[in-house]
């Protein structure tokens, strides 16, 4: 109980920040890489569709060919994106405060019931949301989730030059196997517990207010600029008219 309630604090200081004046994309950084915090990782539905196909598409080339293996085209992207299917899988993502998705990972069921047990898992962050441990922390929530629905096996497949991701991955004790360009790697999951049911129950509770909180947010501060626009043409107007 006393980790839900650190968790809860911590989303209670999100929130508050939230209200603040917001940072420049620089500043982010730096108390991203500066300062430890709670990152808030929360499952993605259907809703989230257009989000989800923003953040692919915003990925360079290289990045593309690191997280799909091949030279993906902005039509492939697209197609990978309606076909999500969000009643099987799991997505995951780390939303900024202008509701931009930094980072997403698909944590993919085998449609043959003859892999139940087996999962696998695949993650991108966009460049500038790198060095903020964004990919870790959605491996660590993706391998909780699937131990706690019953997989025993996290696979990943990876082209050998994505150091990044088998780094990731043998960190948390995967067994990393590589032929030629590509890599794959086995993770042996433990079963779940009580804990990691309740933490995980708990994180997606904070990550959820804190995402509602940043929907609230930015409509505040929509409604600011446009306060600010509206007062800026009546003091133009006024200036323009004569005395």
């Amino acid at each position: 109980m006393l980790e839900a309630t650190n968790l809860i604090k911590a989303s209670l200081a999100t929130g508050r920040a939230l209200l603040r004046t917001p940072r420049s994309s620089e500043e982010e950084v730096a108390v991203a890489r500066t300062s430890p915090y709670l990152v808030p990782i929360r499952s993605l539905g259907a809703n989230h569709r257009q989000r989800i196909a923003e953040h692919l598409l915003s990925l360079g080339p290289h990045d593309r060919y690191l997280r799909f293996g091949y030279s993906a085209q902005d039509e492939q992207i697209q197609r990978y994106v309606d076909s999500l299917n969000f009643e099987r899988d799991e997505i995951f993502g780390i939303y900024n405060r202008k509701l931009a998705l930094l980072a997403m990972a698909h944590l993919a069921y085998a449609p043959d019931k003859s892999y139940d047990s087996c999962a696998e898992f695949g993650v991108s962050v966009l460049a500038s949301a790198r060095g903020r441990g964004y990919g870790a922390r959605l491996f660590d929530r993706a391998a909780m989730h699937a131990s706690n629905d019953g997989i025993s096996l996290m696979f990943i497949h990876a082209l050998s030059e994505n150091e990044a991701m088998l780094k990731i991955a043998r960190k948390a004790g995967a067994r990393v196997e590589r032929e030629g360009t590509e890599s794959d790697a086995y993770l042996q999951l433990p079963p779940s517990t009580l804990d990691t049911r309740m933490t995980e129950m708990v994180e997606e509770t904070v990550a959820l207010t804190d995402y509602r909180i940043k929907v609230q947010a930015k409509q505040f501060w929509s409604f600011l600029a446009e306060v600010q626009a509206i007062r800026q043409s009546a003091i133009e107007a006024q200036s323009r008219t004569p005395p």
